[in-house]
């Protein structure tokens, strides 16, 4: 049996009330370990999710000239990656 997400109110109105979404744990806990990947090594939780684009060297430069903005990027594009 699958789980979803119900967005908007159940009785609500609106163009979204009603639409559920998957509920996949398999993805949850990659984002989970990634994310923690992300604060112990911030351009390999970017390598994982990007690639070798734009934002890994960005979070290589950020790393160097900084731990915790290195963190803070590695976190932002994970999250932003997947919504």
């Amino acid at each position: 049996m699958r789980r979803s997400a119900l967005i908007g109110e159940p009785g609500g109105h609106g163009p979204v009330s009603g639409l559920r979404l998957p509920y996949r744990p398999d993805q949850t806990m990659s984002n989970l370990l990634r994310i923690l990947l992300a604060i112990l090594l911030p351009p390999v939780g970017v390598l994982f999710t990007v690639g070798l684009g734009g934002a890994f060297w960005i979070n290589i430069l950020l790393t160097l000239l900084g731990y915790i903005p290195g963190i803070v990027h590695a976190v932002w594009v994970i999250a932003r990656r997947n919504r």
